[in-house]
């Protein structure tokens, strides 16, 4: 019985990461998609447009 014990653990977790990576899956997409996507594509072009100036002689 000590195989039993020592398998149920593993067991467990990889059930639960599968639920979870399931879970992930089919909640990708859906109503909230374009949504999600535009402020993406914000963050991203905040980031873009922001010029960081160049050091010189600091050196």
């Amino acid at each position: 019985m000590d195989y039993v014990s020592a398998l149920v653990p593993p067991v467990v977790m990889a059930v639960f990461f599968v639920g979870l990576i399931v879970t992930i899956v089919k909640t990708q997409g859906g109503a909230n998609k374009a949504k999600e996507d535009a402020a993406v594509d914000a963050a991203i072009a905040r980031a873009e447009s922001v010029q960081q100036t160049p050091r010189t002689g600091d050196a």
